[in-house]
């Protein structure tokens, strides 16, 4: 069983809180945020923890690794490295606009978890200004860490290194059952290839519950392709297309609870027996 969290808000939809409970519902489920990202400076916490292990992951996927833990999956295979194969670290970088186009921020170092093991990419252009941080040079193995400097030069490391990285992953879910798979931002497909069963739209206040044939179709018809990652769609785009199977209010949980899988699993508890009902129609 493949299930798939999305968001239909750019930040604070609640993926995560949502993805969580549902692991902690679900019985031996592993679960992937194939890409994600955060801020050095609105996420020090997270990224100072990261770096005092020398490694670079945001809280995302912790929690998410955390929410999965059994005693069978508590093996370095499943380290939030090889569940979040892509990771970026931004800062913001107000008045300037960035090496991919970014307005108000920069990325500055990208982690890609490959076969061969742990890479980086640094923003040679952001290494040039001053704007990454000492603390990465001096934790990270960033010294012989390619930089790159175009969005040409970067294209050819995303086919070179990132789409590898995605293919790994994408057979990792493939072969994991159950796997819970959380979207970022809010895109809608994070990985192509994935038969999804069931899909949870979440944002501030609801789900909606999709058939997950009937979402990828949507997917499908708004990139103009079969193949994802032409084009990102946003969610608004994708579900204007489909009608959810149900929607479910969620009412606001106190930080002690979203911070407990098991209580968010007890909280929203119909709305995942929803999502269940969806997977296996």
């Amino acid at each position: 069983m493949k299930l798939l969290v999305a968001g239909d808000a750019r930040v604070d939809a609640g993926k995560t809180t949502f993805a969580a409970g549902l692991l902690a519902s679900l019985f031996d489920a592993v679960g992937f945020k194939p890409r994600a990202g955060n801020d050095y400076w609105f996420d020090h916490d997270d990224v100072s923890t990261a770096l005092a292990e020398g490694r670079l992951y945001g809280k995302d996927i912790a929690t998410l690794t955390a929410a999965a833990q059994s005693g069978e999956r508590r093996d370095g295979d499943l380290r939030e490295e090889r569940l979040n194969p892509v990771h970026r670290l931004w800062r913001p970088t107000p008045d300037r606009t960035g090496l991919l186009g970014e307005s108000g921020r920069t990325f500055l170092v990208d982690r890609v978890t490959t076969a061969e093991g742990q890479q980086f990419v640094v923003n040679g252009e952001a290494a040039h200004a001053g704007l990454v941080p000492d603390p990465l040079f001096e934790v990270l193995p960033l010294a012989d860490a390619p930089r790159v400097r175009t969005v040409d030069g970067f294209n050819e490391l995303m086919a070179e290194r990132y789409l590898p990285a995605f293919e790994r992953v994408t057979e990792r879910i493939a072969d994991t059952d159950p796997a819970v798979v959380e979207s970022y931002s809010d895109i809608a497909l994070p990985v192509e290839g994935i038969g999804f069963d069931a899909v949870a739209v979440v944002g501030p206040t609801r789900a909606r519950i999709y058939d997950g044939e009937r979402y990828l179709k949507a997917c499908e018809v708004a990139s103009g392709s079969a193949r994802e990652g032409q084009l990102e769609e946003r969610v608004d785009r994708v579900i204007e297309m489909i009608e959810p199977v149900s929607t479910h209010n969620l009412h606001p949980l106190t930080s002690d609870n979203r911070d407990d899988p098991k209580r968010v699993a007890a909280a929203y508890e119909p709305v995942y027996e929803a999502l269940l009902d969806a997977a296996f129609r």
